[in-house]
């Protein structure tokens, strides 16, 4: 079978932490309207409603990275051609642990979360994710925001009443077990663990970071001390800044803009990988 045309590849979205698929619909409308098959996978066992995964918290916390990247392994391998992926936050990481298994024909990081090594740790990100590292216990918890603390973790250049609408709507816990084990903490744990990538691996999809200059939850020191990991790859590593975004540049508005730059970097590199 032949590869699709570069400008109908297929796309996956992948959700980060405190969201599910819902936070892409707008993404994924647009993007069908433009040709593409859109796949927006859950975390295994996150594929219900939002409404319905707040009352059933054991199910956030008996996720596991390793399950859920399988699963993801498996939706991108399922499909017909190898697609554009797109990940949030930690849907970020895992876009990087696919590019990692050479999957995808390129790769776009919003706001990701790390990979191991990268030990940069501003201010307002202990703050951000201070509510979950502060008690131990949430290590076996599943652990949500306050509508004040999501505000300022992911919605800061929103108003107040933009944040809340959001977080009534798209807001669910998150697993503890993944802050403390792949957060601030990990990084200075000995040995590999789960969210380690090759940095220096040539043959893999060309890899997009986007960051947004006002985000509390991933600051753009973050995200460039990621990219710069990926210096002695000879595959294409680019790094890009939205000067006025938070953590919630894909909701936020002015949406759009962002979607079309990671999709239009996207199509335009990705014919690099597919040859």
């Amino acid at each position: 079978m032949s590869e699709p045309p570069i400008d109908a590849l297929p796309i996956v979205l992948i959700h980060g932490l405190w969201m599910t698929p819902r936070s892409w619909d707008r993404w994924a409308e647009r993007y069908r309207a433009k040709g593409h098959e859109v796949i927006v996978p859950a975390y295994p066992g996150f594929e219900i409603e939002v409404e319905a995964l707040r009352e059933k918290p054991e199910v956030i916390a008996e996720a596991t990275v390793p399950a859920t990247l399988e699963h993801l392994v498996d939706v991108v391998e399922g499909l017909k051609a190898p697609p554009i992926i797109m990940g949030h936050s930690f849907g970020g990481t895992f876009t990087q642990l696919l590019v990692n298994r050479g999957l995808g024909a390129a790769a776009v990081t919003i706001d990701t979360a790390p990979t191991e090594g990268v030990r940069v740790n501003p201010p307002s990100q202990i703050k951000s994710l201070f509510p979950v590292l502060s008690n131990p216990a949430n290590r076996h918890r599943a652990v949500g925001f306050t509508k004040e603390q999501f505000h300022y973790a992911f919605a800061n250049t929103c108003s107040r009443e933009e944040s809340d609408a959001a977080y009534d709507r798209l807001h669910i816990p998150a697993p503890g077990s993944w802050v403390w084990s792949y957060g601030l903490i990990a990084n200075w744990k000995p040995g590999h663990q789960e969210t380690w990538v090759d940095y220096d691996l040539d043959d893999r999809a060309p890899l997009l970071f986007i960051s947004g200059g006002k985000d509390h939850l991933m600051p753009p020191a973050v995200i460039r001390s990621n990219a710069k990991k990926y210096r002695n790859s000879e595959a294409l590593t680019e790094i890009y800044e939205f000067p006025d975004r938070s953590h919630f540049t894909g909701v936020e508005p002015g949406w759009e803009e962002v979607a079309d730059y990671a999709l239009e970097w996207a199509t335009s590199h990705a014919g690099a990988r597919q040859a």
